[in-house]
């Protein structure tokens, strides 16, 4: 109980002690029962205007990945299911802003977005260390000062191939060249294997300028590719896990934390870590690689009143365990490993906490 309840409740009191019995009496002994049990007067406040700010509202959801590919797959699914677990029961609408791999969409959330809590988006992970390891010029923004939702899954990325390639490990793609489809320079499927060129030597050849994955696996089907390295396998194997059973493309390798992905582990697919014999070449890799953990990304601006920030949060939260959101996913085929939005904020910290060497020499390798 508050100060402010407990004086009420004193005040109650006295006027209790002097009114004589009948239902007068009976009346107050019920309003001092709700003063006593009341929550505080500032939580009831906060609360109410959090539901009243977001009552009747529209909350803009930007997706910083071309329509179709696996961000915006996990966009529309949480678009459609999170507004009902925010107070007030806003209309989440999501909106589409490609653009140099979600790199337009981080700068708008960052930079011109409302920062009341109307606003957040889906970004590609390489668009969180961007501003680490990439383009400083380009990624206008401060990644540690985001107001972190959370993150919808803790992906595996894969690299495979077509079987015309004949690529079936890590070890063909040292001894032979592969030509592999990228998107935008923050995308994973285009850092993921230039930095294993330059770190492990491996011979990746890169075609870059592909909208996002979609495209990327498109270009692989036309013939204009022979593979993709570092794609979600939750983009990938709902989509496309077919090719695979038909022997036409072979998932050749997997970037995963140790000890692996428990699917990937039981087809025999190598872990990336366990042809990384050198300790400086792992720190450099995982400064990469370690993007992985906020597998699906979504922030808000900097700045959002912590008491909407808290709200947006609960709710993604509440959506990750929602039966009818689950159901939706695995109709789907989409992994949901969730990662709260304090719990995303401390992992960026810690990338960021990564010694300048070894950022150097992963920036030197995107390159």
């Amino acid at each position: 109980m508050t100060q402010d309840n407990r004086l009420d409740a004193r005040a109650a009191l006295g006027l209790l002690v002097h009114t004589k019995p009948g239902a007068g009496a009976r009346r107050l002994c019920l309003a001092l029962a709700t003063l006593i049990c009341a929550p505080p007067m500032a939580a009831r406040a906060q609360t109410s205007d959090v539901e009243k700010f977001y009552a009747g509202r529209n909350v803009e959801f930007l997706v910083g990945s071309a329509p179709g590919g696996g961000y915006a797959i996990y966009a529309n699914l949480l678009s459609r299911h999170l507004g009902r677990h925010i107070p007030g029961a806003p209309h989440v609408i999501a909106r589409t802003v490609e653009g140099a791999g979600s790199l337009t969409a981080a700068n708008q959330i960052y930079t011109t977005a409302p920062r009341d809590g109307s606003v957040f988006g889906a970004v590609f992970t390489g668009a969180i260390v961007e501003p680490l390891i990439g383009d400083r010029a380009k990624a206008r923004y401060d990644s540690r000062k985001f107001s972190f939702v959370g993150s919808a899954n803790r992906e595996t990325s894969v690299c495979f191939a077509r079987k015309d390639a004949d690529v079936k490990s890590w070890a063909d793609v040292f001894a032979k060249k592969v030509i592999v489809a990228g998107a935008g320079w923050a995308s994973s499927i285009r850092q993921f294997p230039a930095v294993l060129n330059k770190v492990l030597g491996t011979k990746f050849e890169i075609v870059t300028g592909y909208p996002g994955s979609k495209e990327a696996v498109g270009a692989v089907e036309k013939g204009e590719a022979q593979g993709v390295c570092g794609i979600q396998w939750s983009s990938f194997g709902p989509q496309y896990g077919s090719w695979i059973d038909k022997g036409d493309v072979v998932v050749f390798g997997q970037i995963a934390a140790p000890p692996g992905d428990p699917l990937q582990n039981s087809r025999g697919v190598q872990n990336i870590w366990d042809v990384v014999t050198d300790a400086g070449n792992r720190r450099v890799l995982e400064v990469i690689f370690n993007q992985s953990e906020y597998g699906r990304p979504y922030i808000a601006p900097p700045g959002v009143p912590p008491e909407r920030l808290n709200a947006l949060r609960r709710a993604f939260d509440a959506t990750m365990k929602d039966p009818e959101f689950l159901a939706d996913a695995a109709r789907g085929g989409l992994p949901i490993n969730p990662m709260t939005g304090e719990e995303f904020q401390a992992a960026v910290d810690k990338v960021y906490e990564v010694p300048e060497t070894d950022v150097a020499r992963a920036k030197e390798a995107l390159e």
